[in-house]
């Protein structure tokens, strides 16, 4: 097996570990993939010394390698995290899915309409997934308040209405970079 062959099976092997890192953190998985994590650093020691010639491979070496470095670190964090008991394996999502997934029968979605009792039951639950997302992302929600989320609501539904043409909005809660944000979109 030539040298090109092993860093394509390095690729994927990283690949994978990727994966059941994501699995292990999750809870999809009880125990750190720690063999196969052993399994891809052997590789990498194994050609860490070695010259080679070929720059294309070369280049994807150094690439692989410091993809792994990188993944490691964020690993090693989250550990860290878990060991200390300030990682919260992201429940969130899967509350938020859930709840999507149960939002589409008739019975629930009559009460996400705009009007004035259906505005007041989308602002709770936007502000109950609003805290729940600031728990998931280790920030403080003492500070976040009904009224805050209603006033944000809101501030966005005229710019929105202008830009789709509808007042038939619905909004939720999405992660980015991080940060909790509340997107809005059209009801389906």
């Amino acid at each position: 097996m030539g040298i090109a062959e092993d860093f394509t099976t390095l690729e994927q092997m990283l690949a994978d570990l990727v994966l059941r890192y994501e699995q292990y953190f999750s809870g999809l998985e009880k125990r750190e993939p720690l063999p196969l994590r052993g399994e891809v650093e052997k590789a990498v020691r194994r050609y860490t010394g070695t010259p080679i010639s070929n720059t294309m491979l070369k280049h994807k070496f150094a690439t692989l390698v410091a993809r792994l470095n990188t993944y490691r670190e964020h690993w090693n964090r989250i550990l860290r995290l878990m060991e200390e008991g300030k990682y919260s394996r992201d429940r969130f999502i899967s509350d938020l899915h859930q709840r999507q997934r149960g939002s589409a029968s008739p019975a629930r979605s009559g009460a996400d309409r705009l009007g004035p009792a259906g505005a007041d039951s989308q602002v709770e639950r936007v502000y109950r997934e609003y805290c729940e997302a600031r728990k998931s992302c280790n920030l403080p929600t003492d500070t976040i308040s009904r009224d805050q989320i209603r006033a944000a609501i809101e501030k966005q539904k005229p710019a929105i209405k202008g830009k789709l043409g509808t007042d038939d909005l619905v909004f939720r809660v999405v992660v980015e970079n991080g940060k909790p944000k509340i997107k809005a979109g059209l009801k389906k």
